[in-house]
C-alpha cells in the first residue's frame, strides 16, 4: 500500500529543464568548463548540477576545488534567478489536478536537486503552493542523486509530521521522477518509482516500476493501482511527441 508520494521537481512538476541547462552552461563556461546538451542528457543523465559540476572539475583538474564549485553554483543560481524574474516556469499539464487529488489520500513531499528558493518561486501563487508539507532540496543534502540520501531524509521528515501517522516505510513510498539518476536514488532508498518521459525518452527510464508520458489525464488511483499490481513498465503513448 502506498501512503506517501514524493515528487522530483524540475521536469516533473515544473517544465523548466531547458532554462536550467542554459544557465548552468553559462556558469560553467565562465569557469572555463564546457557542457553540451548531449553530454548533460547522456553522460550526466539526471545528475543534480552540483554532482555534475564536481565531475567536470575532477575531469579537468583531477580534483574538485570546493571554492570553484561553490562559485559555479552561486553564479548559476543568480542567472536562473534573473531568468525566472521575467519568465516564471510553467507547471506541466495535469500536475495540479493530480496533486490535489493525491493529497486527500497520501502524504506528499518534494525531493529535488534544485535549490529551495527556486522551488518556492516556481510554486508561489500556484494552486499547489501549500500542498507539500515537506520540501527537501539541494540545500538540505550534501550528496545528490543517484545517492539515496535525499529520499531517505525526505521519508524521515514525512514521519516527523504532526499528527504523526503509523510509521511510513520506504516500501510504502512512491517517487515520481524523470531521470535515471532519480530512479536509481529512489530504488536505493527502497522506494517504488513512477517515471515520466517529460525529459528523457521512455527507453532511458526502463529501471522504473512504471512509465507514463506525463500526468495529464492520469489519476492517483490509477497510478497506485498499477504500481501495486507490480506490472512491467508501460510503453510510451503513441500520441506522445517525445
Amino acid at each position: 500500500m502506498i501512503r506517501a508520494i514524493i515528487f522530483d521537481f524540475n521536469g516533473v512538476i515544473a517544465d523548466d529543464e531547458t532554462p536550467h541547462l542554459h544557465c548552468f552552461q553559462q556558469a560553467l563556461a565562465e569557469a572555463g568548463l564546457s557542457l553540451t546538451k548531449e553530454e548533460y542528457y547522456g553522460t550526466y543523465l539526471g545528475m543534480d548540477e552540483r554532482t555534475c559540476a564536481t565531475a567536470l572539475l575532477a575531469r579537468r583538474d583531477h580534483t574538485c576545488d570546493r571554492n570553484v564549485l561553490s562559485a559555479i553554483m552561486e553564479r548559476k543560481a543568480a542567472l536562473f534567478r534573473e531568468y525566472t524574474a521575467l519568465h516564471k516556469p510553467a507547471l506541466f499539464p495535469g500536475v495540479v489536478e493530480f496533486v490535489k487529488r493525491a493529497r486527500t489520500q497520501c502524504r506528499l513531499a518534494i525531493a529535488t536537486g534544485g535549490r529551495r528558493e527556486q522551488i518556492a518561486h516556481a510554486l508561489h501563487d500556484t494552486a499547489i503552493e501549500q500542498d507539500f508539507p515537506v520540501l527537501v532540496s539541494a540545500d538540505d543534502c550534501a550528496v545528490g542523486k543517484p545517492d539515496p540520501a535525499i529520499y531517505r531524509h525526505t521519508l524521515k521528515l514525512l514521519n516527523a509530521l504532526e499528527p504523526r501517522p503509523p510509521l511510513i516505510t520506504a516500501g510504502e513510498c512512491l517517487v515520481v521522477e524523470d531521470s535515471l539518476a532519480g530512479i536509481q536514488s529512489a530504488h536505493a532508498a527502497g522506494m517504488r518509482v513512477l517515471a515520466l518521459a517529460t525529459t528523457y525518452p521512455a527507453e532511458k527510464l526502463g529501471e522504473a516500476d512504471y512509465i507514463l508520458p506525463n500526468l495529464q489525464g492520469v489519476t492517483p488511483e490509477e497510478v497506485l493501482r498499477l504500481i501495486s499490481a507490480n506490472r512491467p513498465p508501460a510503453p510510451l503513448s503513441q500520441n506522445s511527441d517525445r
